[in-house]
């Protein structure tokens, strides 16, 4: 038996490099996230110059919170990369962890930090140079990232090892080392941005302002075009936030503890927060959906098994009457012909009912065969009074030696519907094998009953009816229903069979209580129409 997982996951949305954006997340990008940062320029641009009282504790505070926002990111952004193999998730996973490693001798160098009006490391212009590096290195990444997306979608590059992740890290490592001893020992060759600890000079706009403007907005073009995933379009976010801060912390007479200078560095919080925000809700996402999908999984297996038991009883169910008649009717062709003068014409008979038996079980293998193919029923006429008679006839040994007595009242004219003579006469006899057995343990007289009649216009009615223990009110709703049984031996199958049958072939059966006791069971089906 073949499914589908219907509720698999595609593959193109467990990733973020492929996953599409929802409507929450082209709202919040391009709605809400402009809409706080432009009414924070609103409420903070008239006021950037604005000093404020140095807060020496603030620094730190948020170089740790950035480092680690920044750290973080960069490690989902390398998991993410160790399962796909993608060179752009790597560029920017660097990105991220250059922006992450270049905060520590930033922070060392902050003057006034780890030592009264000094730093603790390198001179004037070292955190300034830092801070600028830090900001192109990031915006470098985002271009990279979207050059390798384009480059990638055009031709995919193969998997590569883990050796290419090894080497990044310690390249991207090594370049901050390189990086950040420049900026200490070269602090008194860098041209001059900081003109003290807090103000900064007339070149910091040509040394920190535009190429930071001209990195960040050549990112802001190149990722517009990839705006169709997640990850290109947060980034492509993230992009235009620190290109937004420029205004505000360049323009004017720009300064450290200003109001311009705490509006950028919550900004640049913001910024630096948005990507691993939604790192954080995809994963959980993912989670999310590979957790429905497993129990999917699970569902559909327990639902194979159940289906894989129901047929195994069901497959016992039926082929248990026939091959017990054979066993019994063999038993007795050997004590016919296990005597001093043998009986043989009646072991032939034997032989030929075991003969019968058989092709009868083959039949009711191939019914169930059908039943799971779904073919259509054979068109045949069959005559549900003939059936029944033949099903009597076929239990009738064993309802002797029971002491149950049957009363067949069929309607005198022919009872034809179209069908398939063998399943109904399944049907027919686990309803009398049903009856017999509710009869077997009640005190005489035992009664069995088997009626036809027309039923609602054309409909042709088959009523089997019993005087035994019956069927009790809290089980008549699911006395049909598969594996549910009353019989400490039932397999609970009989009965669903029967249904699943009489369903098949267009009609409906049903159960009610007999009077004074027992039960009465029926199936009806549409009568041929003469033409």
């Amino acid at each position: 038996m073949h499914a589908t997982g219907a509720s698999d996951p595609p593959e193109d949305v467990l990733v973020l490099t492929s996953a599409a954006p929802g409507r929450r997340h082209r709202l919040a990008a391009f709605a809400v996230v402009p809409g706080i940062l432009v009414t924070l320029f609103a409420l903070t641009r008239p006021f950037a110059e604005l000093q404020l009282p140095p807060a020496p504790a603030f620094v730190p505070i948020q170089t740790s919170a950035l480092f680690v926002i920044n750290l973080v990111t960069a490690l989902m952004f390398f998991c993410q990369y160790s399962i796909l193999r993608s060179r752009p998730l790597l560029v920017v996973a660097n990105g991220y962890l250059y922006a992450a490693l270049i905060l520590i001798p930033y922070l060392l160098a902050f003057p006034g930090v780890f030592a009264p009006d000094r730093a603790l490391i390198g001179g004037l212009q070292t955190t300034a140079w830092l801070y600028i590096l830090r900001h192109c290195g990031l915006a470098a990444s985002l271009v990279a990232f979207a050059l390798f997306s384009r480059s990638e979608r055009a031709a995919p590059q193969p998997p590569a090892g883990d050796s290419r992740l090894l080497l990044s890290i310690a390249g991207t490592c090594a370049l901050v080392l390189v990086l950040g001893a420049i900026c200490i020992l070269g602090d008194g060759h860098l041209p001059i941005v900081a003109a003290d600890g807090r103000r900064f000079s007339t070149g910091w706009l040509i040394y920190a302002g535009a190429p930071m403007a001209s990195l960040y907005g050549l990112a802001v073009i190149l990722l517009w075009p990839l705006r169709n995933t997640v990850l290109s379009l947060w980034l492509l976010v993230v992009a235009s936030v620190h290109l937004a801060a420029v205004p505000i912390s360049f323009f004017g007479s720009p300064a450290r503890f200003s109001v311009g200078w705490y509006t950028v560095v919550i900004m640049n919080l913001v910024a630096n927060s948005l990507v691993l925000s939604v790192l954080l809700v995809e994963v959980s996402n993912l989670y999310r959906r590979l957790l429905q999908s497993v129990r999917a999984h699970q569902h559909e297996r327990e639902a194979r098994l159940a289906t894989g038991d129901a047929l195994a009883a069901m497959i016992a169910h039926e082929l248990k009457q026939p091959l017990l008649a054979i066993v019994m009717r063999a038993a007795t062709g050997v004590r016919r012909l296990d005597r001093p003068a043998p009986d043989v014409d009646k072991a032939v008979g034997d032989l030929r009912r075991i003969a019968a038996d058989g092709h009868r079980a083959g039949a009711i293998i191939d019914s169930i065969r059908a039943n799971f193919r779904r073919d259509s029923r054979a068109g045949a006429a069959v005559d549900l009074n003939q059936v029944a008679a033949e099903s009597v006839a076929l239990i009738r040994r064993d309802l002797r030696r029971r002491h149950i007595r049957v009363e067949m009242a069929l309607n005198a004219h022919p009872a034809e519907v179209a069908g398939d003579r063998t399943q109904i006469q399944q049907v027919l006899l686990n309803l009398l094998t049903n009856a017999a057995e509710a009869t077997a343990n009640r005190p005489a007289p035992r009664m069995l009953t088997v009626s036809s009649e027309n039923h609602e216009g054309d409909e042709i009615c088959i009523s089997v009816s019993d005087n035994g223990a019956g069927v009790g009110a809290e089980h008549l709703a699911q006395i049909f229903n598969p594996l549910f049984t009353t019989k400490p031996t039932g397999m609970g199958m009989g009965l669903s069979i029967c249904r699943s049958i009489i369903e098949a072939h267009g009609g409906r059966i049903w159960v009610s209580p007999n009077s004074p006791t027992g039960a009465v069971f029926q199936f009806a089906l549409a009568g041929l129409v003469k033409p």
